[in-house]
């Protein structure tokens, strides 16, 4: 598929994760073969105002390319103006936030609350569109709950105003990310679009992946909390798409080697105080599963400098027969 002129193949992609999604983990990503993939969210209102830490989330690695950064907001003015200023990082692409359903970001009309006004959603993309020169993409739900299922229209609006990719997102933001996703929904946009439609949700297996393009008809898949600990699933995903084999689960000196080198990028990138804090979570996501995880978690909240992992890992890898 294409998204402007940036040809991708039908593997799968990695989907935007606030909080999660950052250089380390789209790097990691994509060296496990990840074809594209999104930054974290940043606010446009927070880039107007010169906030560092929306603008941090804009800085982009030649490692993770092709890559989009990714606006949230409700006012186009403010939005085209966000978008001219993430040119500056050189993404390949921009991606506008309509689908994310947390109270903070939707209750204030961004992300998911667009979804209710998508004549102000159309404009927005307009507005951005108009204002860079490289494709724009817009991620979005099935709808704002199960009254109002409007992808098909919001995606034809958005089409109409420039957008070069759509990715659906098959539940409502009343759903969250709770009931199996509508892949009905992703098939019916992508019937009722002529460009490229990338299905999201619940994509967490190579069988999943295979089940989203059978049922959908989209041109991408998109992986989120799927590849949270494992970024093995995009290789995985793309060897089961061409060969119809699974490749086997990564062992665990596997786990822990790519767990060490995502931690050492999180300290490289954001230094070792806020990397190691972020490398709490990250290394309960990759421990998940193993013999004594459970037990392990509570070390994982406890990380605080880079020999406190390595000696979580001898613990785990110890415990799993290594």
């Amino acid at each position: 598929m294409k998204i402007g002129n940036i040809e991708l193949p039908k593997t799968a992609a990695l989907a935007p994760l606030a909080g999660v999604g950052d250089r380390a983990m789209r790097e990691i990503s994509r060296e496990f073969g990840a074809c594209w993939t999104v930054g974290e969210m940043a606010s446009s209102k927070g880039l107007s105002y010169g906030s560092k830490k929306s603008a941090e989330l804009l800085e982009i690695n030649e490692k993770e390319r092709p890559t989009a950064v990714q606006l949230f907001g409700s006012e186009p003015e403010t939005m085209a103006e966000a978008a001219r200023m993430a040119l500056e990082y050189r993404p390949d692409a921009i991606d506008i936030n309509f689908g994310c359903p947390v109270p903070k970001v939707a209750g204030n009309g961004g992300g998911s609350a667009l979804m209710k006004d998508p004549e102000l959603a159309g404009r927005i993309v307009k507005a951005v569109t108009s204002a860079v020169d490289i494709p724009v993409t817009v991620k979005f739900r099935a709808g704002w709950d199960s009254e109002h299922i409007n992808a098909v229209e919001f995606a034809k609006i958005c089409e109409e105003n420039g957008a070069a990719a759509l990715t659906v997102h098959g539940r409502t933001r009343m759903q969250m990310f709770a009931p199996p996703v509508d892949l009905e929904i992703i098939r019916l946009v992508k019937e009722a679009v002529s460009i490229p439609v990338i299905g999201n949700g619940d994509v967490d297996s190579p069988e999943a992946a295979k089940r989203m393009y059978d049922e959908t008809g989209c041109d991408l898949v998109m992986v989120g909390r799927g590849a949270m600990g494992n970024p093995w699933i995009f290789k995985r995903i793309a060897h089961y798409l061409e060969t119809g084999e699974l490749l086997p689960e990564p062992t665990a000196e596997e786990r822990m080697s790519v767990l060490k080198k995502h931690v050492r990028l999180l300290c490289e990138y954001k230094g070792e105080y806020v990397g190691m804090r972020e490398a709490r979570k990250h290394s309960s996501w990759y421990i998940k599963g193993m013999r004594g995880a459970a037990e392990f978690r509570r070390e994982c909240g406890e990380l605080t400098t880079p020999e406190d992992l390595e000696r979580l890992i001898d613990k785990v890898l110890l415990s799993a027969g290594n």
